[in-house]
């Protein structure tokens, strides 16, 4: 064997045993880390812009959504961690949709064929998404909102404001705490 063939077989086995990241070779794993922060200073959320189609509904603004509990959902049908996600989104929706909650999918695709409406449509079907969904196929949304991972939600409040943010999977708790709080339910 030789050295440098060593040496790489090495470091490889040092990352497995302790589950180190290489940046830019293990992007995936990198985006399952969940990140969770207060919005700083309670921004006011971006509008949807540069959007392709939307499903379930008209196009929405959030000047239109005023007064409402907002839950934007920025993922993509073809990532594993957003599919794990979407049966707490959807039942999220279930349960406060009634009590003034609105729940906005931006699927903003990582690979070109999740470009397809037609694929976003079976995908929705697929899995029981009746919620709106926005396809934001040149990701001017996921721009507008400095998002960097899927999946990723923002829960804004009755006055326009994003005050919590959370990418990844888990903490679905802490988003329905949240909701209940902002929309006065019990959870």
């Amino acid at each position: 064997m030789t050295f440098k063939l060593l040496a790489v077989s090495a470091a490889l086995i040092g990352i497995t045993v302790t589950g180190a990241v290489i940046p830019g070779i293990c992007e995936e794993a990198a985006r399952a880390t969940p990140v969770v922060t207060a919005a700083a200073g309670q921004q006011t959320a971006p509008d949807f812009t540069g959007i392709n189609n939307w499903f379930n509904s008209k196009p929405l603004s959030l000047a239109d959504l005023r007064g409402k509990v907002v839950l934007v959902d920025f993922w993509t049908y073809g990532c594993v961690n957003c599919v794990n996600t979407l049966p707490h989104v959807t039942d999220l929706y279930a349960k406060y949709k009634d009590k003034g909650l609105i729940v906005v999918g931006v699927h903003t695709p990582e690979f070109p064929f999740e470009h397809s409406a037609s694929n976003v449509q079976a995908a929705l079907k697929r899995h029981g998404i009746t919620y709106p969904v926005a396809q934001d196929n040149d990701s001017k949304t996921w721009n507008a909102y400095r998002n960097q991972y899927w999946p990723a939600q923002y829960i804004i409040d009755q006055n326009g404001k994003i005050v919590f943010q959370h990418a990844g999977e888990g903490r679905y708790e802490e988003i329905d705490r949240t909701v209940a709080r902002l929309l006065n339910a019990n959870s």
